[in-house]
C-alpha cells in the first residue's frame, strides 16, 4: 500500500500505516494509532493531520463537547470520512445478475438480482448489465463520479486485463462481452474476474475458508468452476482458466462440466426409466415435468426418501470424482461447495464423503457446503472492490485532494 500512497508527501509510509489503520478502527485517537501502528506520537499526529486536510479522515467533536468528558484535555478523535465514495460489485452469471452498490468499509447501500435472458446477444447482454448498474447507482443516490471500484464476475476465464479468450461456441465472449471496456471510464479501478475465484475470496475473507490457506471454492449449481487457493493465494494462470470445468468433460464417471442441480434431475431421470424409482412415486412424479426443482429431491432425501436418497447418493459419487480430481491436482485441505444448490446439498456430500477416499491417493481434503448461498460471487465481488478501494482508490483520492489543496 505504500507505493499506491506515493505523493501524499515525504511521510507517505506514515500516512499509509495511519490510513490502513483507519478502515478497521472505527472512532480512534492518536494513542490509538501509536499502538497499532508504532509509529510515534509526532509522527502519528503528522499523519493524522495530513489526511485529515485531505479529507479522507474526518475529526470528531472531543468528548467534553459530546458532553461525556469531565476532567483533562480530552483526546482529539477521528474516523475515516462517511463521504469517500462507493464501491460496485457485480455477479454476471449466464442466467442472473446481481448489482450491489456499497460503501468502502462494510455497508450495502442496494443490492438486486434478476434474471438474465440466456439467448440475448453479448451486445445487449453488455447494455442490460450497464443499464442495471446505473439504476443501482441512481438508486444509492450516487453518480460515476463516487464510484472508487468495480469489481465484475463473469462465467468465463478472464485475463489480467479483464478480457475472456474466445470459446468454441462463444460462450465467454457472450458472457464477458468486452465489459473491462465498456466500463473503463466509470471509476479509476475496474476489474473483471472469474467467477468462481471471486466465490473463493468470498469463503476465504466471510465463508467456510477463514484461516484456511489450502482450499477450492466449487461453484456447482448449474456448471463445475473452481476457484483455486494454494498457499493463501489464488491461483489465476495466463488466461484465467485455472479451475476451469471443461477439464470435466474427459473425466470418466463424470462426463461433463454440468453442476449438482443438472446432475441430480439427470440421475432422477434415469432411474425412473431404468425402473428403479416408480413413475408414481412422489420422486417419481417429479420426473413427469420438464424441470426437476433439485431442491425437492434435496429435501426429500434429507428426511430419508429412499428414491431421494438413490438418486442424491449417485450423485455424491459424481461429486467425489470431481473432488478427487482437484484434490489430486491442488492438493486442497478443503473443497467447499458454493452457489444456490449448497443450501440443501447434504445428503448429497455425505454420499461423496463415503466415497472420496478412493478417489485419490493424498488424503482426502474435507468437503463442506458454502453458507453463503447464491450471494457468494456479489460477496466476492465487493470484497474486491472494497480491497482495491482501500489499497489504491482512496490514496489516489488523498493525493488529487491535497494537491488540489496545495
Amino acid at each position: 500500500m505504500a507505493e499506491s500512497s506515493a505523493g501524499l508527501g515525504t511521510g507517505r509510509a506514515s500516512v499509509s500505516a495511519v490510513l490502513d489503520f483507519a478502515w478497521t478502527a472505527g472512532e480512534f485517537t492518536a494513542t490509538e494509532v501509536m499502538a497499532g501502528t508504532s509509529l510515534t506520537r509526532s509522527t502519528a499526529i503528522d499523519a493524522i493531520d495530513t489526511l485529515v486536510s485531505a479529507t479522507v479522515l474526518r475529526e470528531l467533536p472531543n468528548a467534553r463537547a459530546a458532553g461525556s468528558y469531565r476532567a483533562g484535555r480530552p483526546a482529539r478523535r477521528f474516523m475515516l470520512a462517511d463521504d469517500l465514495g462507493v464501491v460496485i460489485g457485480v455477479d454476471a452469471g449466464d442466467s442472473h445478475l446481481a448489482v450491489t452498490v456499497a460503501d468502502p468499509i462494510d455497508r450495502t447501500l442496494v443490492h438486486h438480482r434478476t434474471d438474465l435472458d440466456t439467448t440475448q446477444t453479448g451486445r445487449a447482454r453488455r447494455a442490460t448489465i450497464l443499464r442495471q448498474m446505473e439504476h443501482a447507482l441512481d438508486e444509492a443516490g450516487s453518480t460515476r463520479d463516487d464510484v472508487l471500484a468495480i469489481c465484475v464476475g463473469v462465467a468465463a476465464p478472464v485475463n489480467r486485463d479483464g478480457v475472456s479468450p474466445p470459446h468454441p461456441e462463444g460462450f465467454w465472449e457472450r458472457t464477458n462481452p468486452g465489459l473491462a471496456a465498456a466500463l473503463s471510464d466509470w471509476a479509476p479501478i475496474i476489474e473483471v474476474k472469474n467467477d468462481a475465484q471471486l466465490a473463493a475470496i468470498a469463503e476465504g475473507s466471510t465463508g467456510a475458508a477463514i484461516g484456511c490457506r489450502d482450499y477450492v471454492a466449487l461453484l456447482a449449481s448449474d456448471r463445475f468452476g473452481g476457484g483455486v487457493v494454494v498457499d493463501g493465494h489464488v491461483l489465476h494462470g495466463a488466461h484465467g482458466g485455472v479451475g476451469e470445468g471443461v477439464v470435466f468433460d474427459h473425466i470418466v464417471g463424470v462426463g461433463s462440466a454440468f453442476g449438482l442441480s443438472l446432475t441430480l434431475q439427470s440421475q432422477v431421470r434415469a432411474a425412473v426409466d431404468a425402473g428403479e424409482i416408480g413413475p408414481d412415486t412422489a420422486i417419481g412424479r417429479l420426473a413427469a415435468a420438464d424441470r426437476i426443482d433439485p431442491r425437492l429431491v434435496l429435501t426429500a432425501a434429507a428426511s430419508g426418501d429412499a428414491d431421494a436418497l438413490l438418486a442424491t447418493t449417485r450423485v455424491g459419487t459424481t461429486l467425489a470424482r470431481v473432488v478427487g480430481v482437484l484434490g489430486s491436482m491442488y492438493d486442497p485441505a478443503r473443497v467447499i461447495v458454493c452457489g444456490a444448490v449448497a443450501e440443501r446439498i447434504e445428503p448429497v456430500l455425505a454420499a461423496a464423503r463415503e466415497v472420496l477416499p478412493t478417489q485419490l491417493h493424498l488424503p482426502a481434503p474435507e468437503i463442506l457446503a458454502s453458507t453463503l448461498g447464491a450471494e457468494v460471487v456479489s460477496i466476492g465481488a465487493v470484497t474486491t472492490a472494497r480491497r482495491a478501494a482501500r489499497e489504491v482508490a482512496v490514496p489516489r483520492l488523498a493525493e488529487r485532494r491535497l494537491a488540489a489543496r496545495a
